[in-house]
């Protein structure tokens, strides 16, 4: 070989490497560029999934006051009924009470 085809056959090498190395650069350019989209995307899904949840709590601690009012009505209710069984067991026992005395004094049950 002439020195002309060494040096062609050389300019063929080094125009080959370049292309290799700028080929395995645009590459490496490309993960980087899918890395920060990938990136970008989880960023804003973790604020959608925190607002969710924020938005959830918010709504829980509604609901628990909403329940334990709910209780309370409950438990009111409850003391009523029982205040009114009372007195229904105290009127039953007066109007028996009045009933004898009624038939004692010679007047008629009713």
């Amino acid at each position: 070989m002439d020195a002309a085809a060494v040096g062609a056959v050389g300019a063929i090498v080094v125009g080959l490497a370049s292309a290799v190395g700028a080929l395995i650069g645009q590459r490496g350019a490309n993960r980087a560029s899918q890395s920060g989209a990938v990136l970008g995307g989880y960023s804003t899904l973790v604020d959608n999934l925190q607002e969710e949840r924020n938005g959830l709590q918010v709504k829980l601690t509604e609901n628990e006051r909403l329940l334990a009012a709910a209780y309370a009505e409950l438990a009111s209710e409850r003391a009523d009924k029982a205040a009114l069984q009372g007195r229904i067991t105290e009127l039953t026992a007066e109007n028996e009470r009045l009933r004898a005395q009624i038939v004692e004094l010679g007047g008629q049950h009713t």
